[in-house]
């Protein structure tokens, strides 16, 4: 079973919010990693937050949401054991999970429609990594 772990930054929090209503919807358990309102906040701290929790199981995935999905990319990157992968349409979430075996997807708020997000959400949730020749490359990361 997947532990999911969800966090955002200030410009982030309304899609984590929808993301997380969806979620409930389809009767998923979460773990919501803040932060608790949209207040401004550095979103470094979040995605470092989100990533520590991650790195702990192969059975751990999360979601971080901030304006562009890159600033969080680029933090939880930084993680031993961390492959976030920032979406952006429905191929580049699949193929995050099947070839790359992400365990974190990054979405921009400013950049993809509620819809869209909610979309990618759930592809990244579903798709199993296909491993083969694909594990020997995830390896050397």
């Amino acid at each position: 079973m997947k532990k999911i772990f969800i966090s955002s930054d200030h410009a982030g929090f309304k899609l984590k919010e929808d993301i997380k209503i969806s979620l409930k919807k389809k009767k998923l358990k979460f773990q919501d990693l803040g932060p608790e309102n949209d207040n401004r906040v550095d979103y470094p701290d979040y995605a470092h937050k989100l990533a520590r929790k991650v790195k702990i199981s192969k059975n751990n995935i999360g979601i971080l949401v901030c304006g562009s999905g890159t600033g969080m990319n680029i933090a939880a990157n930084k993680h031993k054991n961390v492959r976030a992968a920032q979406c952006f349409n429905t191929k580049s979430t699949k193929l995050s999970r099947l070839h790359n075996d992400a365990n974190i997807i990054t979405l921009g708020s400013r950049l993809i429609s509620k819809k869209n997000a909610l979309k990618f959400v759930s592809i990244f949730l579903n798709t199993n990594f296909d491993g083969g020749r694909h594990l020997k490359r995830v390896k050397k990361i």
